[in-house]
């Protein structure tokens, strides 16, 4: 084992977590819009609206993230030249950017209807007793209260989502793990850079798990 060669090659790992660290923030804060809309379609009393985020929700955790990826990535600029009329040059990025949060949509909406539905109905009979329409009740007094509890648990998934990313090599996107072994092959030390790279998503993890299980504390209490 020979790790001499990691310092060097620092510059180019570190753009790489940037762009991994790009993918995962854009997912999520996408992911968490998307997936608050979807959550409140299906808690809708209007039918078909919540079959059509229920069958949404269940097609894409029915269905591996690397097949999502590879799919948007070859379908985003159909779509645009359908919509537009014209070729519309989509980069690797985009697409894997609109992959992640149309895929994590699905989980985060299932972690925002937990929430809602975790909040008393006491509360939303008196939203509604003073006046409050559904728009005002769920901005100003459920969804504020619901994002508390679920905290932990949207970063946790955003924790899965951080090491989901290693997934756009399919693409050709250089990430972390894939600036770390082309930096290894180029070397001919890819174990060492490997094992370096292990390190890192474990150090970052473990870190952040405990982070959340600390805040989990905090909020029950």
């Amino acid at each position: 084992m020979d790790f001499s060669g990691i310092i060097p090659a620092i510059p180019g790992m570190w753009n790489g977590m940037v762009m991994t660290l790009q993918l995962m923030v854009m997912g999520v804060v996408g992911g968490i819009i998307i997936g608050t809309l979807l959550a409140l379609m299906r808690l809708s009393s209007n039918k078909l609206l919540s079959r059509i985020a229920g069958a949404y929700v269940n097609y894409f955790r029915s269905i591996p993230l690397l097949l999502v990826i590879t799919w948007f990535y070859l379908a985003v600029p159909f779509v645009l030249r359908w919509i537009t009329g014209q070729d519309t040059p989509v980069g690797a990025f985009t697409s894997c950017v609109v992959a992640f949060m149309m895929f994590e949509a699905a989980y985060f909406c299932e972690i925002v209807r937990a929430g809602v539905q975790s909040i008393s109905r006491g509360q939303m009979g008196a939203a509604q007793a003073l006046g409050m329409t559904y728009g005002q009740m769920m901005r100003l007094i459920i969804l504020p209260q619901a994002f508390r509890k679920m905290t932990p648990l949207l970063l946790q998934q955003s924790i899965i989502l951080f090491q989901d990313t290693s997934l756009v090599y399919t693409v050709g996107l250089v990430d972390f793990l894939n600036s770390a072994r082309s930096s290894g092959d180029i070397i001919g030390r890819s174990n060492e850079f490997l094992i370096v790279a292990g390190l890192v998503y474990f150090t970052i993890s473990f870190a952040a798990s405990r982070l959340v299980k600390l805040m989990q504390k905090r909020l029950a209490v």
